[in-house]
């Protein structure tokens, strides 16, 4: 039999006591950051950093990725809404969080850490943005798990009928798109850091990650059904245009770096 489509109407519950519930978005968030702690671990091992360095570098991004990815859905896509009703920014367990969000709340992280550690800002940078494509993979798996951010009409027979979202036509599993091309993403990385992290100036990795993620962010967008009403109309949607500036600042890294090699 010829596959014409998949539907897909898993329950983003693992399970549910009275008003609790367990969300596969959740563990997958959390299992983003654990696989992260993991990998940095064996990146400080490396470098011959304590262990209480890592501690602190993790409390800093977790505090850093919620709060910025939370605030970035609430205040790029919904801003009308949650500034009306406040509490409700509160419920990151319902899903909601944007990648530029998380993106700026990093940044400001690790600066105030290098900051509080004397460690050069780029050099942080240039290890920890390994692990978050990593973790966009786990993120981007629970979109899946949650039926939401995915693709427009699809005539491919990978197309994913979003039933729970109330989709009765096959769509682009964009989340699946993004997820694959996050973890190639990892792997590019890794490899570069663990084979020519010596030779490279401070910043080149951070470079490439701003224009490869991103990179891959713009072009799947136009593939995306809109998140919220005010993109239909848009040629270019919110995310795209978000993804601009970091991904032209990641260019601006890489012959920043190169200059100094020269």
């Amino acid at each position: 039999m010829i596959l014409n489509s998949i539907v897909w109407n898993v329950n983003p519950e693992i399970f549910r006591i009275g008003s609790f519930a367990i969300r596969y978005y959740g563990i997958l968030f959390a299992l983003g950051f654990v696989l992260g702690y993991i990998i940095m671990g064996k990146i400080f091992t490396k470098e011959k950093l304590p262990p209480k360095f890592l501690d602190t570098l993790t409390t800093y991004m977790v505090v850093g990725t919620v709060i910025g990815a939370r605030l970035g859905h609430c205040l790029f896509y919904e801003p009308g809404y949650y500034l009306s009703h406040p509490i409700e920014i509160l419920k990151v367990w319902e899903g909601g969080l944007a990648s530029h969000g998380a993106a700026i709340g990093i940044l400001l992280a690790l600066y105030f850490f290098s900051r509080k550690t004397q460690k050069s800002y780029l050099w942080i940078l240039d290890r920890v943005v390994i692990v978050v494509a990593l973790a966009g993979l786990c993120i981007r798996t629970g979109n899946l798990m949650n039926s939401e951010i995915y693709g427009r009409e699809t005539t491919l027979a990978w197309g994913f009928i979003f039933e729970r979202a109330g989709e009765t036509v096959p769509k682009h599993p964009t989340q699946i798109y993004e997820g694959l091309g996050y973890f190639l993403i990892f792997i590019i990385l890794y490899q570069i850091y663990l084979k020519k992290s010596q030779k490279l100036k401070p910043g080149f990795i951070f470079g490439l990650f701003l224009i490869l993620l991103f990179g891959l962010r713009f072009i799947i967008e136009f593939i995306k059904e809109p998140q919220v009403s005010f993109e239909a109309n848009m040629m270019l949607n919110l995310g795209q245009l978000l993804s601009i500036p970091l991904i032209l600042t990641g260019i601006g890294l890489l012959l920043w770096t190169r200059k100094k090699q020269i």
